[in-house]
């Protein structure tokens, strides 16, 4: 479960720290809570009905089809948003990294982000026509170890090549706060994958420790990141850390592209019978990868992309939409309790920041384009 936890976000959780803040580390905490919190509660509706097995059906199980539907486009388009990220993530950095790379193309100079997200694509072609979950597996496996050696490296980086923890930073920004927890929210996004492995395990009840030690390993990684990135470059730091250091880390999002996509894929697959149709499943997950480089070259922008997925879809699927369906099933709303007025405070706190998140954040895209 750490595997699906640590993420993109890992690159960008310094840079949100910065949005808000030392005291945004309070922030962070309290959205690693209740992310935790929405989880339990998933797995609480879960146990109503052994017919249960995924996300949208706990959203059908609450509100029937609408709820399904409503689910299903705020996971899945989480999960394509992600993707996006990936390839606007290695454009950045390949291209901090080789800044001159450019050459002639039908009388045309071609170099720059928008050459290296395509050259991105085109690796990572091979292992999004992978079915057998036991394939992506071994693809992804290498994500955990790659997010564990960029942390290391930015320790080394600070200690080592003389860059030092010397900067002090602000105690709180009250203007990068919105921002801010986005992308804290973003950070533990992946909602989705919950009830499958729920069902998966040979015993659930130990679910609530599995979930446990997954979000304090997360925590830890990402807090120190924070941490360590914030007292290394202060308010310089930009949207991915990876563009501050003089050396480039590139594994985590190419190993973890087709893992997000997969699903997207699958489902596109089972709704249209396209899944025993070899051909037309290389198709259509070849298009899928298409749409999100040019969706990557007309909104290049890493932070405030991530901010808009983490405001409108992580803070939706991953906290508004748990608590939902768990008023519902469990017909809370008519018993009042202390349960109640935490998860009515949660729904009007998260609803809040998503809201003028989203709007923030769009308004911040628009003014690039």
């Amino acid at each position: 479960m750490t595997l699906h936890l640590l993420g993109v976000g890992i690159l960008s959780i310094p840079y949100a720290l910065a949005l808000g803040g030392w005291l945004g580390l309070i922030l962070f905490l309290l959205v690693a809570t209740i992310c935790y919190y929405t989880g339990l509660l998933l797995r609480r509706c879960m146990d109503v009905d052994p017919l249960i097995k995924t996300y949208p059906d706990i959203g059908h199980r609450a509100f029937g089809r609408k709820g399904r539907a409503i689910v299903s486009f705020f996971i899945y388009l989480e999960l394509y948003l992600v993707a996006v990220e990936f390839l606007i993530l290695e454009g950045d950095n390949l291209n901090k990294l080789f800044p001159d790379t450019k050459f002639q193309a039908m009388g045309k100079k071609v170099g720059g982000k928008g050459f290296f997200v395509v050259l991105t694509a085109v690796t990572i072609l091979p292992t999004i026509w992978l079915r057998r979950l036991g394939l992506l597996a071994y693809v992804s496996a290498g994500g955990v170890f790659a997010s564990l050696l960029l942390v290391g490296s930015i320790f080394w980086v600070g200690a080592v090549d003389g860059v030092g923890f010397h900067e002090r930073g602000e105690i709180w920004r009250k203007s990068g706060v919105l921002s801010a927890i986005s992308l804290f929210t973003f950070c533990y996004c992946g909602r989705a994958v919950f009830p499958t492995l729920y069902t998966s395990m040979t015993d659930r009840r130990h679910f609530p420790k599995v979930l446990l030690i997954s979000f304090v390993l997360s925590t830890i990684s990402y807090g120190s990141m924070a941490v360590q990135g914030y007292l290394m470059f202060g308010s310089n730091l930009m949207s991915q850390v990876t563009l501050n250091l003089p050396t480039r880390s590139l594994g985590n999002p190419i190993t973890k592209y087709t893992i997000v996509v997969s699903p997207i894929a699958s489902v596109i697959e089972d709704t249209f019978f396209f899944s025993n149709r070899r051909f037309v499943s290389i198709l259509l997950r070849t298009a899928l990868l298409t749409s999100t480089v040019v969706v990557a070259l007309i909104l290049p922008y890493f932070g405030y992309v991530m901010t808009f997925t983490g405001s409108f879809l992580s803070i939706s699927g991953s906290i508004l939409l748990p608590c939902l369906c768990y008023l519902k099933i469990f017909k809370l709303h008519e018993h009042l309790g202390l349960e109640l007025v935490l998860v009515g405070v949660i729904l009007v706190v998260g609803l809040t920041v998503a809201v003028t998140g989203t709007y923030t954040s769009l308004r911040d895209i628009v003014k690039q384009l």
